[in-house]
């Protein structure tokens, strides 16, 4: 049997090998840019247990438009928010939700979607690298993040390095911009309120699946039924 490993263990490891392998120019303009958005991040911002959540509509990259109120039909609603479908560390972050928390979220009666503002088009690469099984959504023009505090703009070296590499991010995702989210896992009820928030500006830190259950688990019978 393998050994379980923490979905955080695994993105240290990955930081460690990038270490060893990657320029050191272009490593410390990413590792200054992460040490940046933990020194800057507007905390008092981001979105936090018992807030209400207004009507939203997401793009399913299979099932297309998705609103708030149909996500929350059959349950809870878990959101984690995550880059684009290149980014190294959602790679590692996303299947390891679909091992170890989308299927006991199915159990509980939760929705779990994963939401980037990559267009569908760019999106769906990592649903169908992944066969993941939970839906995976376009939050247009970074609607719903903006909403919920947790954006944030490249800096300027690491705008320049995105130009050099002829694949600038807002090409990358399709929106024309430097945004991206930060990481986060927002647990929402079926009152259409915040239970759970958890939101990291290093987007090498993620929410364990552990947390995200126990949220869930913990919410009152009325919100959850």
């Amino acid at each position: 049997m393998t050994e379980y490993r923490s979905l955080n263990e695994m993105l240290a490891e990955f930081q460690a090998k990038r270490a060893e392998t990657m320029p050191a120019d272009k490593l410390r303009i990413n590792v200054d840019q992460r040490r940046l958005l933990v020194d800057t991040a507007d905390r008092s911002g981001f979105v936090r247990a018992g807030d209400r959540v207004a009507p939203f509509t997401l793009t399913e990259v299979d099932r297309g438009p998705v609103t708030l109120a149909a996500l929350l039909e059959a349950g809870p609603l878990v959101l984690v928010f995550f880059r684009f479908a290149g980014c190294p560390a959602c790679n590692i972050a996303l299947p390891h939700y679909n091992a170890h928390l989308a299927p006991e979220l199915a159990r509980l009666g939760a929705t779990l979607v994963g939401v980037s503002p990559q267009v569908p088009e760019k999106l769906r690469e990592i649903k169908d690298r992944h066969q993941l099984d939970f839906l995976i959504a376009t939050d247009a023009d970074n609607e719903l993040g903006r909403r919920f505090g947790i954006l944030y703009s490249f800096d300027e070296p690491s705008r320049r390095l995105s130009t050099e590499s002829g694949s600038p991010i807002g090409e990358v995702t399709g929106t024309g911009t430097w945004e991206l989210p930060m990481p986060a896992a927002v647990v929402i009820d079926r009152d259409a309120t915040v239970r759970f928030a958890d939101v990291s500006p290093d987007w090498l830190v993620r929410t364990e699946p552990d947390e995200i259950l126990a949220a869930v688990r913990s919410l009152p019978a009325r919100a959850a039924a």
